[in-house]
């Protein structure tokens, strides 16, 4: 919760645009008492100056208890009168007019970051890039074909808008409000399955007529800090030659394949990238891969022509995070040099600067709940120095999510990256981006 004094820093911040119009406030209220005693004269001013200051000490107190009461309701009136605005224009933000400024310009200085990637992984670090910055990309892949977003593509042929939804509503500005009512999933009829946030993109892109218009008007309905931007927008499967030989088409059938996956592929030759996502990559800052799964939504994003091509070649600093835990069907007993190496048939990994893993332990209720559906922590087996010259950031990144309705076996509680921490973990990792802007407090672990 905001305390009233951490309020009144937001409102003192150099650069929220404030403190220069609260300073003519009181330089015109001074030039008003100015011109009044002008106006009214040398001697009725005198008059009234022997009668309430009869002596040097009443004059001195007299004096110090006007100008504070002056000053005091300059800024009551001022406060008293923004409050009135927001409040006609935008209850939610009553009583947080500093803090909103403070977040509006400071965040727009900050680094750009692009973070490539797709699922729940990349959401999670959107959640806490956005405390950092406002100039936040989110790079996401659009290769999934299951649930609600396969039969979009299919009736529709539109590109999947599940990621994309869950990255947008990861970037809201308030994000408790309109979280529930997207993520909502008709029960019944037609509708069954489908998230409601899914048939607003499909309904906008049927508007504006292209998917990413309509990812922008999303994003001005959620008002999003920063942006999401499809890797591509042409339609193409995901492709993965197994080593027993075996060919998989499609995203979701990859999992269930339940075997080693060998190489990844598209079902096109070549499939041109965004080119706002080029543009970004070659601007950005800093670039983080991850988290996510490796094959289906960190590695798709590198398939597409380009992409791979400008990471390598920017001169940004890249951070790579590591999974939690193993992805069945995936990831099967992978550790963290197994992932390291997989990503190096897509990537020159030598091109990376960090990597961040989680040393927290998993719970053993959830340790017991994941090896029932055959995960199990990513066992950290890195080593500094190591032969692609990574430095390897060890830190306590663990969140328990609670689920309703647990222990029912579909709805248990599931350990994920705490967006807070992990933001904290890379504003740390990377000081010479963050640090000359950053608030202290924030490096300090209160952010």
């Amino acid at each position: 919760m905001t305390t009233p004094m951490v309020r009144l820093v937001h409102w003192l911040h150099p650069g929220i645009g404030v403190k220069r119009w609260l300073a003519l406030v009181l330089f015109s209220l001074a030039l008003f008492i100015l011109g009044f005693f002008v106006l009214v004269g040398q001697n009725l001013v005198r008059a009234v100056y022997n009668i309430v200051a009869p002596s040097a000490f009443s004059t001195v107190v007299l004096g110090l208890g006007l100008v504070g009461f002056g000053i005091a309701g300059v800024l009551l009136g001022v406060q008293r009168i923004s409050r009135s605005i927001v409040r006609a224009i935008a209850a939610p933000a009553e009583g947080r007019i500093g803090e909103m400024l403070f977040e509006k310009r400071l965040l727009s200085r900050g680094p750009r970051i692009v973070a490539i990637g797709g699922g729940t992984g990349l959401s999670s670090l959107l959640r806490g890039l956005k405390m950092l910055t406002s100039n936040v990309t989110a790079v996401v892949t659009v290769m999934d074909d299951g649930g609600s977003s396969g039969r979009l593509r299919q009736e529709l042929n539109i590109l999947p808008p599940g990621d994309i939804r869950n990255c947008l509503i990861a970037l809201a500005e308030d994000e408790s409000q309109i979280s529930q009512l997207f993520n909502h999933r008709f029960q019944s009829g037609a509708l069954a399955g489908h998230s409601l946030g899914n048939l607003v993109i499909a309904g906008l892109q049927e508007m504006t007529g292209s998917f990413d218009r309509a990812i922008e008007e999303m994003s001005t309905l959620l008002n999003t800090r920063g942006q999401v931007l499809p890797t591509t927008l042409e339609q193409a499967e995901l492709v993965a030659e197994l080593w027993d030989g075996r060919t998989v088409w499609g995203e979701s059938q990859i999992p269930k394949s339940q075997g080693r996956i060998k190489r990844m592929r598209l079902s096109k030759a070549s499939v041109p990238a965004y080119p706002k996502v080029l543009e970004e990559i070659s601007q950005a800052d800093l670039i983080i891969l991850g988290p996510g799964s490796l094959f289906t939504s960190v590695i798709p994003n590198l398939l597409v022509a380009g992409v791979r091509e400008a990471v390598e070649r920017s001169p940004a600093q890249k951070i790579y995070i590591m999974n939690l835990m193993t992805q069945p069907g995936e990831t099967d007993g992978f550790t963290a040099r197994d992932h390291l190496k997989a990503l190096s048939d897509y990537l020159d990994i030598h091109t990376l600067d960090i990597v961040i893993l989680n040393k927290q332990a998993v719970p053993g209720e959830l340790l017991t709940q994941y090896a029932q559906e055959g995960s199990v922590p990513v066992a950290d087996d890195l080593a500094e120095p190591n032969e692609w010259g990574l430095r390897v950031v060890r830190a306590d990144l663990l969140e328990i999510v609670p689920l309703p309705r647990w222990p029912s076996a579909a709805q248990a509680p599931t350990v994920k990256h705490n967006p807070k921490e992990l933001a904290r973990v890379i504003a740390t990792s990377a000081p010479e981006i963050f640090s000359s802007w950053i608030p202290k407090a924030w490096r300090g672990g209160e952010l």
